[in-house]
């Protein structure tokens, strides 16, 4: 992170300073295969003469099989993932899609992708959607389709989702970015509906650098998914794969976006699944260990999770009980003690962390009282596997003495 623009490092002795967008190391498995494929130069996507069965069709058959899905495509980022779901479903320009009012921006550039008018849903206090908002919505606004995005892995009842959406006859098509490996009700995420978007970018569970992977049930979703993401016909290709005949039906009509996931990033991200459980341990831990630093701190709350919702965290959030110029202060003194913390109320987008009235694209949209409430006093910070037990209580030290700071400091300025 830059820090050139850091405040004076604080007199109190409390320092963290530790990178916290650093990553877990690549296995040596997936090393070792990575280079293979560099020596043998066969790093597109598909082979010809021979060339045998592509990683990424190896990668979409493991993946299928670990979360429970007939099919997995891979592709080239979850936000590509998310406009071949909406293009796959017949979302046409001008169409509205549903989404959430707490989510990143590839959610919204997805559907504005696809031409589509973006309709947003409430926030409340836990971060998941206000599911009265969400029958409102859809049974007035004319969508067809709900892009629910489970935020920095906070997860909605997915069993009224479900409901509302079979009601009001709309698809389903979750934004699991932050949810591999986590469940609801004992049941995957991204199974719940017609389509599910994961993604592999550095920051997530499992890491190539950037890619996305696209699971659905669904026969004629699959074979334009894997026509989309550009297949040049050789869909034969893929183990995992539609009869010939429904391919008959798309084949002709069917763009090729040039989308799909290459050689490298598959051969990379194959041996990293069966690393997601002990990753998920790893990160209950810490975010456990940070609820607990953070209890002594009566600025700060946390969502109550619902105990269906098994999630694995690899961020945590929390909700801070000061007005806005004293959440700036806060942030100044958790960077003087080397802490550095995301706030999603900021004037500007800044990095990863931006929200819906950061983006001008949008179509006017119903006020969004509740969502602008939550967002304005949320705070997000990385939590990467490196974290000890030791970290955390520090971090709860910092925290605590940055709030204390702030809640002193004006509230007006």
């Amino acid at each position: 992170m830059d820090t050139t623009n850091a405040p004076a490092r604080a007199a109190d002795g409390l320092w963290f300073g530790k990178d916290l967008s650093a990553s877990e190391p690549i296995p040596e498995t997936a090393i070792a295969q990575a280079l293979a494929l560099m020596r043998s130069g066969r790093l597109h996507r598909y082979g010809e003469q021979g060339a045998g069965t592509p990683e990424p069709s190896l990668l979409e058959q493991e993946y299928a099989a670990y979360v429970g899905t007939k099919y997995c495509v891979a592709v080239n980022s979850c936000g590509a993932a998310m406009f071949l779901a909406l293009k796959a479903l017949g979302v046409q320009p001008g169409d509205k899609v549903l989404t959430s009012s707490f989510t990143l921006a590839p959610v919204p550039g997805a559907i504005a992708h696809a031409g589509a008018s973006a309709v947003l849903v409430e926030t409340q206090d836990d971060y998941t959607t206000v599911l009265a908002d969400l029958e409102h919505k859809a049974a007035s606004s004319g969508a067809r389709v709900f892009l629910l995005s489970h935020m920095r892995g906070h997860i909605t009842d997915l069993r009224a989702v479900q409901a509302i959406c079979e009601r009001h006859h709309i698809a389903l098509v979750e934004d699991c970015a932050h949810t591999m490996g986590a469940r609801w009700d004992g049941q995957h995420t991204g199974t719940f509906g017609r389509i599910g978007c994961y993604s592999s970018q550095t920051y997530k569970h499992i890491n190539s650098g950037e890619g996305g992977l696209l699971v659905t049930d669904d026969d004629d979703i699959a074979a334009q998914v894997i026509l989309m993401s550009g297949c040049y016909m050789m869909y034969d290709q893929h183990m995992l794969r539609p009869p010939a005949e429904v391919f008959e039906r798309w084949r002709y009509v069917t763009p090729n976006f040039s989308m799909r996931m290459s050689n490298l990033a598959a051969a990379l991200l194959r041996p990293q699944i069966a690393l997601l459980p002990e990753r998920r341990q790893r990160w209950r831990r810490i975010y456990d260990d940070l609820a607990q630093a953070f209890t002594s701190v009566p600025q700060i709350s946390l969502p109550v999770r619902d105990a269906r919702e098994d999630f694995v965290p690899s961020s945590i959030q929390f909700s801070l009980d000061l007005s806005p110029a004293q959440i700036e202060h806060f942030l100044n003194e958790c960077a003087a003690r080397g802490l550095y913390i995301k706030w999603f109320g900021l004037r500007v987008p800044t990095a990863f962390t931006s929200h819906f009235g950061h983006w001008h694209y949008l179509p006017e949209q119903a006020p969004l009282k509740q969502s602008q409430r939550v967002l304005r006093q949320l705070l997000d910070l990385r939590t990467p596997l490196s974290l000890t037990s030791d970290d955390c209580r520090l971090i709860g030290q910092i925290v605590q003495v940055a709030a204390a700071a702030a809640a002193a400091h004006p509230p007006g300025g």
